[in-house]
């Protein structure tokens, strides 16, 4: 992390404390269970998508180029997403998301129906990128329940259990990446593309009756008359509110910027190295690492510091992304993945545990939203350059006489050693990227701000806590008095400059 350019943050308060319902935790549960279904219908569909591409074309380009654009349409859209979440209720956002997905991937389905696929395959024709981006359309709007979902962590779960919830997040993940993993290699290989689209229709139509039977507590948020469509100085003020904030961002942005190296080309390395359907297992197996790294947090949460936890976790990511591919053998690719993934959860339950902590509820679908825009699109600028790059220019270099003698001594020989080479750079820079906000001030004083910020607690039974149940009436009660929290998180401490 480095210091925050221009003049010093003023101060404000932390998150003012709140009450939860007591049964929150079970409501958050039942979301969380939604949401996963709805993940594991894009995923499988995303991933079928992206494997379909790459074995009917084999251009590196194209599926380096369709990867990028579903995180810079995240990136692009991520305020957006952010404002819906904190002017609606959370309900309501995922219900419009889930529709929106439906509608999309059924049209990419009617698309698939009435052309033939070598049309839909050709790069110079647009019915390809027409079908890939109804598909992507569908995936992007979907997130809108994930922002929601981060929000409903803050709404429903004490503050001593949110790095506990985060960490099912994680593990629920980590269920979606192993499920559709094999579903989306077998899927592709055995049924085609068209099947493929069906069941996911299929799928996000029971997503869409559950959540309708779901209730979420919340009032409707308070509106003024002359709202921006898109907060972006609401965004930004409160972000700015919170000392070391915006450096957090910044280095998961920075993060992210090196994350796109793997996103574009892990398909390409591991189906070199592996058949379809095998690669599809390789993932689903590797994938469990995600699960029991979510399952550990979701266990044991984060620790005192989450900042330090996740500095942490990046530069071990980063050790393993330089060396798993220094042989091309399958098992050292294979675990190599598995121990990535373990460190996954950790560093994303870590941020979402801190914004969750020091933002107010009110003003966390914005930060969620700018934090999304900011740090997802660093990767597809990554994966814009790296997929032409590598496909043009690495990985010929390491075909010939000369790039064999110059890394040869340490990548061996065998498949993709030009990938190989760009994961080695990769890593070192996630590396030397976590040392160095390790030893930076506003790591101290964010790590200070999170010690001190006031925390949620559950209400007592029958206790309205702080929302309305759906059925009420909006403005049908006058909200709970709040304890008073601090005037700001610099001034609780009394001068206090670290926390570790």
């Amino acid at each position: 992390m480095s210091e925050e350019p221009g003049e010093s943050v003023p101060e404000a308060s932390a998150a003012a404390a709140r009450t939860v319902p007591p049964n929150g935790m079970r409501t958050f549960l039942h979301v969380l269970v939604n949401t996963a279904a709805a993940n594991i219908t894009t995923s499988y569909l995303w991933f079928a998508l992206t494997f379909w591409v790459y074995l009917e074309t084999g251009s590196v380009l194209a599926t380096g180029i369709i990867g990028g654009a579903y995180m810079l349409l995240l990136a692009v859209f991520g305020m957006v997403f952010g404002t819906l979440v904190d002017r609606h209720r959370k309900h309501r956002v995922m219900v419009v998301s889930a529709l929106f997905s439906l509608v999309a991937f059924a049209a990419a389905g009617g698309l698939y129906l009435s052309h033939s696929e070598a049309e839909l395959l050709d790069l110079g024709a647009p019915w390809f990128w027409l079908f890939s981006g109804i598909i992507l359309a569908g995936a992007v709007v979907e997130n809108l329940r994930n922002i929601a979902l981060s929000t409903t962590v803050t709404l429903l779960v004490p503050t001593e259990r949110h790095a506990n919830a985060n960490g099912l997040v994680g593990t629920v993940g980590g269920l979606a990446f192993l499920v559709t993993s094999v579903l989306s290699g077998f899927s592709v290989g055995l049924l085609g593309m068209g099947w493929t689209l069906a069941i996911a229709s299929g799928l996000t139509v029971v997503a869409l009756v559950h959540l309708l039977a779901l209730r979420i507590p919340e009032k409707d948020p308070e509106r003024t008359e002359k709202a921006a469509f898109v907060d972006v100085r609401g965004a930004v003020a409160a972000i700015r509110a919170v000392p070391g904030l915006f450096a957090l961002i910044i280095f998961s942005t920075f993060n992210n910027l090196i994350g796109g190296v793997y996103m574009a080309l892990m398909d390409p390395y591991g189906l070199e190295l592996f058949p379809v359907e095998i690669w599809g297992v390789v993932l689903a197996v590797s994938s469990t690492g995600f699960i029991i790294g979510g399952a550990v947090v979701a266990a044991k949460g984060l620790g005192r510091n989450p900042i330090r936890t996740l500095l942490l976790a990046v530069a071990l990511m980063g050790v393993l992304g330089a060396v798993f591919t220094l042989r091309d053998w399958w098992w050292l690719y294979a675990g190599g993945i598995w121990l990535y993934m373990m460190l996954i959860p950790v560093v994303e339950s870590a941020e979402q545990t801190v914004i969750q902590k020091v933002v107010p509820f009110e003003k966390q679908g914005r930060v969620f939203g700018a934090a999304t825009a900011l740090e997802v699109s660093a990767a597809p600028i990554t994966s814009f350059l790296i997929a032409p790059i590598a496909q043009f220019w690495i990985i010929p270099y390491l075909e010939t006489d000369a790039g064999r003698q110059a890394w040869g001594w340490l990548l061996g020989d065998g498949e993709a050693r030009g990938i190989a080479l760009v994961f080695v750079f990769a890593g070192i820079a996630m590396v030397i990227a976590a040392i160095l906000a390790s030893t930076t001030r506003v790591y101290r004083t964010l790590s200070a701000e999170y010690a001190v910020a006031p925390e949620t607690v559950a209400g007592p039974e029958g206790s309205d806590a702080e929302g309305l149940d759906a059925s009420d009436a909006p403005g049908s009660a006058e909200p709970p008095a709040r304890p008073p929290g601090p005037a700001s998180a610099a001034q609780a401490r009394g001068g206090v400059s670290s926390q570790e």
